[in-house]
């Protein structure tokens, strides 16, 4: 007899009050969310009261849900976000007098890569577009087999194989990255194998009492956890929506880590967090639609009388040393001012080995933080006879005239592999890191956050790469051309800019405008250099500050000036400079996503 479906029993329970598909609904899934606790928190008993605290949550829901294909996926989600909940309370402080018994629970024998994986897995696995994340949780979590998988999320087996082998994938090259080669097939063996305990006899009776009263009957800190998550949940949702709202009047790209400094005499008497902390950051779209990027982020803590100092590597954006503008660390909380525009409030744990912010980033104690490969100098990408691919290549992406330019410079390594770096030049993003899949005449780029991708041929002649650029789904034709790298620096214009009066253009200068979001104002620096050419005409390269991904210095596309009115755009950003040069000051506004801002530059440095 075919089981009822999990939308059928959630009808059931939300139109008709029925007890027993809700005690149903909590014996499928118990052992799931149990499992998911107990991996984040590492305490049988509070991985207990978490469990009970996710099925309340889900019978306040149920309505909501009742027509959810993969409810196992949104009981993951819900469960790490009750976890990432618990750290703000005092019960996390008991955490690592249960370490021990979890390592041992964990280390179940049966796969030797479980030890590697499981500190990153659930954050992965959150990571995958929603479809793939429904995949993974059905087929390893909860030990359904790919029939089962494919009803419950209204596929075909055969289809169903496919999303669990294309997700399998998207694991297996994220552990590749963090030092972890194995295959797919003993990925999918240690998640099946270790992924799931089972979850106490009588917890499902519990939980299914206490989530019927829809949490009436819960203790007070059962209660203080449910809304908390409630709140954590709706912040979510929150937060999501305000970046999406800021993001057209931002550069295209990636924001990443931006910190502001408050000193504090008074740390001198909390944990010490000096040392190096490595997590994962989201970072918004993927390669195929639905799919999200991330970046390796290693924060690293120093302290200086008493005062707290960082600097960050984004490890897969190739930005090292970012110095941060600050630290407020105020034990447990700590605060990181990810931009002018988003500050994240994060609690560190007791023993000082993890810190767990908003969102469900976590940054983690280590000793061996990955590293960024240094970047390319001329010499490791100079054309080789013996290497059809080596080499500087130009192109667009898109094949307009207009279409945004994009630079490669591929290099062989000693074992016959590729690496590269992708220069987007026009955004202010160069030396992305990059992988290379080169099976001739087949190429593949694959930016290191995978955000992005070239993938196409190499002609005959070694000369040409034509294929498509993908991202976020969809595939813009694009063609690039091998290039003489010395001789285009070697043919750059002299660029002059020193100045004998103030009312010249030509100079460094800087400036900033206030961006409002919602009640908060934000500052955004700029530092603009404007160079006078050999021929008289001018030409501008401007910095964006505080956008830490995007914040190489972009040339403008466009340059006029009628003294004393000036214009300088960025037709690839979006952004354009009106204003006038007038008693030693450009005075005018910022034009970008349909708003205007007062914006002023001054003078900066010498002449």
């Amino acid at each position: 007899m075919q089981p009822t479906d999990d939308s059928v029993l959630l009808r059931q329970y939300a139109e008709n009050h029925s007890d027993e598909a809700f005690a149903e609904l909590v014996t499928r899934h118990v052992n799931l969310v149990y499992s998911v606790a107990l991996r984040h928190i590492g305490n049988p008993h509070n991985a207990e009261e978490i469990t009970q605290a996710v099925f309340v949550i889900l019978a306040k829901k149920a309505a909501q849900l009742r027509h959810a294909k993969a409810l196992s996926s949104w009981l993951f989600q819900v469960t790490r976000l009750t976890a990432t909940n618990f750290v703000r309370s005092e019960m996390r402080r008991h955490r690592r007098e249960e370490e021990a018994q979890m390592r041992s629970i964990l280390n179940e024998p049966g796969s030797e890569v479980w030890p590697a994986i499981v500190p990153w897995l659930d954050e992965v696995v959150a990571g995958l577009r929603e479809k793939d994340r429904q995949a993974i949780v059905l087929r390893f979590y909860e030990g359904r087999n790919l029939r089962e998988v494919g009803l419950a999320l209204g596929l075909s087996e055969d289809a169903a194989e496919k999303r669990v082998n294309r997700a399998l994938e998207k694991l297996r090259n994220f552990f590749a990255k963090h030092g972890v080669s194995s295959t797919t097939a003993t990925i999918a063996g240690a998640i099946s194998a270790n992924s799931v305990q089972a979850a106490p006899v009588a917890l499902a009776k519990t939980a299914t009492a206490v989530a019927i009263t829809k949490g009436a009957a819960a203790s007070g800190s059962t209660l203080t956890l449910i809304q908390g998550a409630l709140k954590l949940m709706a912040w979510t949702k929150a937060k999501t929506a305000v970046v999406a709202g800021v993001a057209i009047l931002l550069t295209t790209g990636t924001s990443v880590v931006v910190m502001e400094t408050i000193h504090s005499a008074r740390v001198a008497a909390y944990p010490d967090i000096q040392g190096a902390w490595e997590g994962v950051m989201p970072l918004g779209g993927g390669i195929a639609k639905g799919d999200s990027s991330m970046t390796r982020i290693v924060l690293k803590l120093s302290k200086n009388n008493g005062v707290y100092n960082a600097t960050a590597d984004a490890i897969d954006l190739g930005r090292k040393d970012i110095p941060a503008d600050g630290v407020v660390y105020k034990y447990p909380t700590l605060e990181i001012v990810l931009s002018p525009r988003t500050t994240y409030h994060g609690i560190v744990n007791a023993s000082a080995t993890e810190i767990t912010f908003e969102g469900s980033v976590v940054l983690k104690r280590t000793t061996t933080p990955a590293t960024i490969p240094a970047p390319l100098v001329d010499s490791d990408f100079a054309p080789q006879k013996d290497s059809a691919l080596q080499g500087y290549w130009k192109g667009t992406l898109g094949t307009k005239p207009d279409s945004l330019p994009l630079n490669w410079k591929i290099a062989g390594q000693a074992d016959g592999t590729f690496r590269a770096e992708m220069d987007n030049p026009m955004q202010g993003a160069n030396g992305q890191p990059a992988s290379v899949v080169c099976n001739p005449p087949e190429v593949k780029l694959i930016l290191m956050t995978e955000s992005g991708m070239f993938q196409g041929e190499l002609n005959s002649a070694n000369t040409e790469l034509t294929g498509s650029w993908v991202q976020g789904g969809v595939s813009t034709p694009s063609v690039f051309k091998r290039a003489d790298y010395q001789a285009e620096r070697a043919s750059e214009p002299v660029k002059d800019y020193s100045y004998a009066s103030r009312n010249d253009l030509q100079g460094h200068w800087k400036g900033s405008w206030i961006l409002p979001l919602g009640k908060v104002k934000v500052r955004i620096r700029f530092a603009l250099d404007i160079a006078r050419l050999p021929d008289g005409t001018f030409a501008a390269m401007l910095a964006n500050l505080d956008q830490w991904g995007n914040s190489d210095p972009i040339p403008a596309s466009d340059f006029q000036y009628e003294p004393p009115d000036m214009r300088m755009e960025w037709k690839w950003t979006g952004g354009a400079f009106e204003g006038r040069l007038k008693n030693g000051k450009l005075t005018g506004a910022w034009l970008q996503g349909g708003g205007r801002f007062s914006l002023v530059f001054e003078r900066s440095g010498t002449k």
